[in-house]
């Protein structure tokens, strides 16, 4: 089936880390491989089961993992890390190694992608990214890969009932909280910002556009934040309120504004001032 599913691809990929070369699995498309479901809250597109196929998941193809020394990225960037860069992402091979298997025991990148090494090879782009330069959008994508990451690992949930991966997704949402929040506040202040991000996702199926980064950073506030400082939980929520009701008209007609997006960002905006009017 794994065969059936995915291809390897014909570009060969130098790894800038190790210099190591290998080939892209990737993912094929048509003849019912993918029979869209429903669209979460978190703007995660959910597939069915398909006859011929199976379950299929499109996230655990979607991050560029070197099989020799683990080092990841997305897709776009993997061939782009700044020489001078390169040393240190080489010298953390073992660590990173040594970190993954601790969380994902087993993982092999030289096989076939599965759930358990598609929610590693996010969690290795989440952790390579600390060696990429601001100019690379570089916390925004962390908080990517980790919700991404968190997604794949509910589905080990699901199939593996009773192993603490809900407690491990719940982790990898909070860190992705932690990072569209740092992102945002990035961009805002100049520090770093958001325009060498191509697709924000936050799913392979959409690209929902600064729009729902935004939307996600408030979205993650509420359900992952937490109330260890309720004052400053306030202020952001009360700051995300502001900034969505500007941007998608909240009370009026946003003809120009995704469908699915704007009615998760109704839904928000109701949680968001009943939590503030509390």
């Amino acid at each position: 089936m794994a065969q059936e599913l995915s291809f390897i691809g014909k570009d060969e990929i130098t790894c800038p880390a190790c210099g190591g070369k290998f080939h892209r699995e990737e993912l094929r498309s048509g003849s019912g491989r993918l029979i869209a479901g429903a669209l979460t809250d978190e703007l995660h597109r959910e597939y069915l089961p398909s006859n011929k196929f199976g379950e299929v998941y499109p996230l655990a193809y979607n991050a560029t993992v070197c099989p020799q020394c683990w080092f990841a990225s997305m897709d776009t960037d993997f061939e782009a890390l700044p020489h001078e860069q390169a040393g240190k992402a080489y010298d953390d091979a073992k660590e990173r190694k040594n970190s993954v298997s601790k969380i994902f025991p087993h993982v092999d990148f030289h096989e076939n992608r599965n759930l358990i090494s598609g929610a590693a090879s996010h969690y290795l782009v989440m952790r390579c990214y600390d060696f990429f330069p601001v100019d690379f959008s570089p916390c925004a994508k962390q908080g990517i890969a980790a919700l991404r990451a968190a997604w794949l690992i509910e589905d080990l949930d699901k199939k593996y009932p009773g192993q603490n991966y809900d407690w491990l997704a719940k982790l990898f949402k909070e860190k992705a909280q932690f990072f569209y929040s740092e992102g945002l506040r990035r961009e805002e202040s100049g520090e770093e910002k958001l325009n060498a991000i191509k697709s924000f996702g936050p799913d392979t199926d959409k690209n929902y556009g600064y729009e729902g980064f935004l939307y996600l950073t408030g979205l993650l506030l509420v359900k992952y934040a937490g109330s260890a400082d309720k004052a400053s939980r306030l202020a952001e929520m009360a700051k995300v309120k502001s900034t969505i009701a500007k941007i998608f008209g909240m009370g009026e007609k946003s003809k120009g504004k995704p469908g699915p997006l704007l009615e998760h960002v109704r839904e928000l905006y109701k949680s968001l001032n009943k939590e503030l009017g509390e």
